[in-house]
């Protein structure tokens, strides 16, 4: 697959429904950084008049997820990935499009060479910030993924 945000929105429409539908979508995609929106909608709201924590997990794991894809599929390696552990913080109620960004590629890299180089899994942290329309953040979440040759 190519790595496009066409490509990556068809994506979640066939392996990711629920984010497809609570309108998640891939912006843009580089080496280095992936941004992915969600705009506040009555599909993905809370019972607080804003966005559900969950959506906004969704659209932030994204951002990082790609950017893992991208590297792996850049690698030629068969490489498995896998969120192991996560941790958010919610500053701001989120209403309107919320853009979520992830600047961390060059992690990904290092950690598929070194379970290339050695055969065992690597992990490493990544963060994807949420802010709205005003340029305010409204939440941090960091995913700890994990990768290993197969």
């Amino acid at each position: 697959m190519e790595f496009t945000p066409s490509k990556l929105n068809t994506f979640l429409l066939f392996k990711l429904p629920s984010a497809y539908f609570s309108g998640v979508r891939v912006k843009q995609i580089s080496t280095e950084q992936c941004t992915v929106t969600v705009k506040h909608k009555w599909i993905n709201q809370n019972p607080f008049n804003s966005m559900y924590f969950a959506v906004q997990a969704m659209a932030a794991e994204l951002s990082t997820g790609a950017l893992v894809m991208y590297h792996i599929k850049n690698s030629g390696k068969k490489i498995s990935m896998l969120v192991a552990n996560n941790k958010g913080n919610f500053s701001k109620k989120a209403r309107g499009r919320i853009t979520f960004t992830c600047t961390q590629g060059h992690l990904i890299k290092e950690a598929i060479e070194r379970t290339v180089a050695t055969g065992e899994g690597q992990t490493f942290w990544m963060k994807s910030i949420g802010v709205d329309e005003k340029g305010d953040q409204v939440s941090e979440m960091d995913f700890e993924w994990s990768v290993k040759a197969k």
